[in-house]
């Protein structure tokens, strides 16, 4: 019996590249905004429901769904207080502030090219 052989890393045409599945996990709006409101507070820790509040427009099944990944990536740490209800909190690891940098380089260049790229998008 023969296995898949895997990806070349760095190989981003192929769907199986760890880098690219990778970026299809990092490079979303939901995770910029989220490594975002997390850095701002580090190294302290935000509760969900803060991080809800600061994030206008996402669900909170969509919130849940990025802190679960971004955890599992360990990018984000969470801790729970045994409360009624619980009160759960994250904080970016030392993984996910080395993050912020490279999300806040990709921000910045879209809000300087924004207009552009509107424009453009005008006259198509």
């Amino acid at each position: 019996m023969t296995t898949a052989k895997p990806a070349p890393r760095g190989d981003l045409f192929d769907p199986r590249c760890p880098t690219r599945q990778l970026l299809d996990r990092i490079g979303t709006k939901w995770t910029s905004m989220t490594v975002k409101v997390l850095a701002e507070a580090a190294p302290g820790e935000v509760r969900f429901a803060e991080l809800r509040r600061r994030m206008p427009g996402i669900s909170q099944k969509m919130l849940s769904v990025t802190l679960r990944g971004l955890v599992r990536d360990g990018l984000v740490s969470r801790r729970v207080e045994p409360t009624v209800p619980p009160g759960v909190h994250y904080r970016l690891t030392g993984l996910g502030l080395s993050l912020e940098g490279p999300l806040s380089a990709l921000r910045t260049w879209a809000e300087a090219h924004v207009a552009d790229i509107e424009r453009n998008n005008r006259l198509a």
